[in-house]
C-alpha cells in the first residue's frame, strides 16, 4: 500500500520540478535577451565568444562536414542506382545536408565543444562564489556572462551551419568522383533543385538551435549550486552531463517541430 501511494507523489514531484524548471530557464532566458539592450558595452565580450565558440569550432565542423558528405554520396549512390538515378545525387546530398544535417550535426558539435565548456566554466563561477560577487558589486551576472554568449551564439551558429553545407556537399562532389559520375550533372542538379526555401528553413533551424543551446547550457552552470544531490567539482560535473544531453534533446525536438511547420 504505501508503494501505491508514494507512486502518485513522486508523479506530482516530477511534474513540478518539470514545472519549475522550464519556468526558471524561460526566465533566465527572458533576461539575457533583455540585457542586449546595453550591447555596445559587451562587445569585447561578444568579440572573445565569437572567436571561441565560432573560430575555433571551424576545424571539427569542416572535418564532420566533409566525412558527412562522402557518407551521403556514398550512400545515396548506392541507393539511386537501384532505381536509375544517379544523376539526382548531388540533389539528395544538398537537401539532406541544407534542410536537416546541416543544421542539426552542427548544433550537436558546438554542444560537445563550445557548450559543455561554456556550462562547466559558469558552473565553477557558481561554486567559487564569483557570481555572488559580480552580484555583490551590482553587476548583473546574466547580462555580463550569458548576453555576450547569446549573441555571440546568434552569430556563429548560422555562419558555421552554412559552412557546413558548403563543405558537405563538397565532400558528396568528392565521393562522386571515386564513384566515376560526371560532376557537371552533380552540380547542375543541385543549382536546379535547390530553393531559396530550403535554404531559409536551414537558417532557421540553427538561429533556433543556437538560443536553444546556449541558453540551457549557460541555465545549467549557472544553477549548479541548486543540485542537492551533490556539490563541488562533482556537482559541475553532473550540471555539464545534464547541460549536454538536454541540449542534444531539445535541439532534436525543435528540428521535428519547426520541420513540421515548415513543410
Amino acid at each position: 500500500m504505501k508503494s501505491l501511494s508514494a507512486f502518485p507523489a513522486l508523479i506530482g514531484a516530477t511534474s513540478l520540478s518539470i514545472v519549475r524548471n522550464v519556468g526558471q530557464w524561460g526566465v533566465f532566458s527572458l533576461m539575457s535577451v533583455l540585457g542586449m539592450i546595453h550591447v555596445r558595452k559587451l562587445l569585447p565580450k561578444v568579440l572573445y565568444n565569437i572567436h571561441f565558440i565560432g573560430f575555433k569550432s571551424l576545424n571539427i565542423i569542416i572535418l564532420v562536414a566533409f566525412f558527412t558528405g562522402m557518407v551521403l554520396g556514398l550512400q545515396g549512390y548506392y541507393t539511386l542506382i537501384k532505381f536509375s538515378a544517379e544523376g539526382m545525387l548531388g540533389v539528395a546530398v544538398a537537401l539532406s545536408l541544407v534542410r536537416e544535417l546541416g543544421p542539426v550535426l552542427t548544433a550537436i558539435m558546438l554542444i560537445g565543444r563550445a557548450g559543455s565548456s561554456i556550462s562547466a566554466e559558469i558552473g565553477i563561477m557558481r561554486i567559487s562564489e564569483q557570481i555572488d560577487a559580480l552580484s555583490t558589486m551590482d553587476v548583473d551576472p546574466v547580462r555580463y556572462l550569458v548576453t555576450p554568449k547569446v549573441i555571440a551564439s546568434l552569430i556563429c551558429f548560422p555562419l558555421l551551419t552554412a559552412i557546413f553545407d558548403c563543405v558537405g556537399i563538397m565532400g558528396g562532389y568528392f565521393s562522386s568522383l571515386l564513384l566515376s559520375t560526371r560532376s557537371g550533372i552533380y552540380f547542375s542538379k543541385i543549382q536546379s533543385s535547390l530553393l531559396l526555401e530550403d535554404v531559409t528553413g536551414g537558417f532557421i533551424k540553427s538561429f533556433v538551435f543556437a538560443f536553444i543551446v546556449i541558453t540551457i547550457c549557460c541555465y545549467c552552470g549557472y544553477y549548479t549550486h541548486q543540485n542537492q544531490s551533490s556539490a563541488g567539482a562533482e556537482g559541475v560535473s553532473n550540471s555539464t552531463t545534464s547541460a549536454v544531453v538536454q541540449s542534444c534533446v531539445y535541439v532534436l525536438i525543435a528540428d521535428y517541430v519547426i520541420t513540421s511547420f515548415l513543410m
